[in-house]
């Protein structure tokens, strides 16, 4: 590898990061309610009917997600279910980026036609007469006396308190990094051959870095992947224009009166955000850690597998992307054992099973 590859390599971690606790979340880090929320979580008392749990579509055995190309709640939901580890910290949540803030993108699903369908009167009756009101009231004091939406948002952060300790193991690939790091060169000879072409492909010719990058390899940021956006014959997604329009219409963002953290740190961002015909059919950067636990892929669930991924890209239809779009991508003609390099690397990125 040349310094420029070991220089970029290195910028890849350390892992885990140190994250501090959410200023706008009062209960981050909270170890009363980081275990009230794992219940929750696990518990269909957060869908009106008892239908089905948060884990129901973000299956724990799963990665966090599931083997099905797009989300099924009340109904065949528009995109594949994300994983939930590695979110403490981000600026933008799901595929669209519709908040702000990881207990906002905790707070939604609940009240979702189309997901968990509680009203905020019907949660707050749920949580009353639940097995985890003594712990609620515990956390957040007598829930008669509490508003339906104040009951809607604490739960969102006991959730929220949960999932930001939820991270990825260490993998191989950090071993070979940190290696690097250290400048010991035999511990960095262990990483396989085939991984070490991939990652230089992964950094050079693929340019893949360009969107995924930093430890949690993601920008996590919003792009046009050349990825069909069409639902059906009539409906398109609309992908961050969509996210958008929600953001900026929610009161459960860092620039609301739900924000705990009095200096509201990080409103800034949606404070600055506009909306453009560029973000029509763009979607949040996916993190690459543990993305070999994860199939399938893209917004869309529509690639089955890391190596129908990289056949994508190297394929891509430039035709398809935006006119102003991601000159960064470009058909890249990869060869055979080119494809397989970049899995092999891929693979790297996801813990031992």
């Amino acid at each position: 590898m040349t310094e420029d590859e070991i220089q970029q390599t290195l910028s890849f971690g350390p892992w885990p990061p140190s994250v501090s606790s959410d200023p706008s979340n009062r209960v981050s880090n909270d170890v009363r309610a980081i275990a009230l929320g794992e219940a929750l979580f696990n518990d269909p008392v957060l869908s009106v009917d008892g239908a089905f749990a948060c884990a129901s579509c973000h299956d724990p055995g799963q990665a966090f997600t599931t083997s099905e190309a797009r989300a099924l709640g009340r109904v065949l939901l528009d995109r594949n279910t994300p994983s939930l580890r590695n979110l403490a910290g981000l600026r933008w949540y799901g595929w669209g980026g519709k908040s702000d803030n990881l207990w906002a993108a905790s707070l939604h699903p609940i009240i979702q036609e189309q997901e968990m369908a509680h009203s905020k009167e019907s949660l707050k009756s749920a949580i009353f007469e639940s097995a985890y009101i003594d712990d609620f009231e515990a956390i957040f004091g007598g829930i008669q006396n509490q508003e339906p939406e104040l009951v809607l948002v604490n739960t969102a952060k006991t959730i929220s308190a949960y999932l930001e300790t939820l991270t990825t193991d260490r993998t191989q690939f950090d071993d070979f990094r940190d290696a690097l790091e250290q400048r010991d060169l035999a511990a960095a000879s262990n990483y396989p051959e085939a991984a070490q072409r991939g990652l230089q492909l992964f950094l050079g010719r693929g340019n893949c870095v360009f969107c995924h990058n930093g430890p949690r390899f993601s920008n996590n940021e919003f792009h046009d992947a050349g990825v069909p956006y069409f639902l059906n014959e009539t409906e398109v997604d609309e992908g961050r224009f969509r996210g958008l329009n929600f953001l900026l219409s929610s009161p459960y963002t860092l620039d609301g009166v739900w924000n705990d953290d009095p200096d509201k740190q990080g409103a800034w961002a949606v404070r600055s955000v506009r909306r453009s015909h560029s973000d029509f059919g763009t979607f949040r950067t996916p993190s690459l850690r543990g993305v070999a636990e994860t199939a399938p892929y893209m917004h869309d669930g529509s690639l089955v597998d890391l190596d129908a991924v990289i056949r994508h890209y190297s394929e891509i239809d430039t035709e398809r992307l935006h006119a102003d779009g991601e000159a960064v991508l470009a058909e890249l003609n990869l060869s055979e054992q080119e494809i397989a390099d970049l899995v092999a690397f891929l693979g790297t990125l996801s813990s031992s099973p």
